[in-house]
């Protein structure tokens, strides 16, 4: 007589031969002394983390990816029957799996789609365990080290790539205020009033700081009849030979 935990599973031989009646358990089980013997599997879902492997991307980067698994036991019977050592196995297939999946990937692609890829991941793995009696239930990666050198490239690019987005927002900024201006000088050209106007909300607003100096902007067409009458004048009397 043995006992099994609710979370594990006997599987009995009985000279060698496979028990009929499937994996016993929870609870109480007989068994033949000298005659039957059994291995328990442990039906609890089980996390390990896969060593950081040195992956050559698609578009020829050095990367090192770790990840980790989680997988429990589907089926108690193959996981004893089927394979040697379902952990062990378990975790160098998903250390291949993970070099052959990361391989066929571009590095934008290892940065912004780690949730696809870890889906894959899982996938191909849950697919190969499956005679094994394992399921797999989740792969994650856990961090993509780029080396340093590419770091400090993908950075210098990224600072550059702000300045010219930048600039391109700064010059797009003073094209529309030269527009703006432009079309303001239209109206005052247009009303003269509107620069006496102007020119009363410049002075409202220095006074508004307390300033003690005010400007008065002398209108250039006062000058313009001093240069109309010089012009005249140099008409009048050419200069002499």
């Amino acid at each position: 007589m043995s006992v099994v935990q609710e979370y594990e599973r006997a599987v009995i031989f009985r000279l060698g031969r496979l028990v009929t009646g499937g994996a016993r358990g929870p609870g109480i089980f007989f068994i033949i002394p000298c005659i039957d013997t059994y291995s328990k599997a442990d039906l609890r879902t089980v996390s390990f983390d896969v060593p950081p492997q040195e992956i050559l991307s698609k578009d020829s980067v050095t990367v090192a990816v770790d990840a980790v698994v989680y997988f429990r036991i589907s089926n108690a019977i193959s996981s004893v029957s089927n394979v040697e050592d379902y952990a062990r196995s378990t975790r160098l297939l998903a250390a291949t799996t993970l070099r052959n999946v990361l391989g066929t990937k571009n590095l934008s692609e290892l940065l912004s789609e780690r949730e696809s890829i870890s889906h894959m991941i899982q996938s191909n793995l849950d697919e190969a365990t499956d005679s094994w009696g394992v399921k797999v239930e989740r792969v994650e990666i856990k961090d993509v080290r780029l080396p340093i050198q590419l770091q400090r490239a993908m950075a210098a690019e990224a600072e550059a790539a702000r300045e010219a987005r930048a600039k391109v927002i700064a010059a797009t900024g003073e094209q529309r205020a030269s527009g703006a201006l432009k079309e303001a000088a239209d109206v005052i050209a247009d009303s003269p009033a509107a620069l006496q106007l102007r020119y009363l909300q410049t002075l409202n607003s220095i006074a508004a700081e307390k300033n003690s100096t005010i400007v008065f902007p002398v209108p250039m067409e006062l000058f313009r009849g001093f240069a109309t009458e010089e012009s005249e004048e140099n008409i009048a009397s050419p200069p002499s030979a």
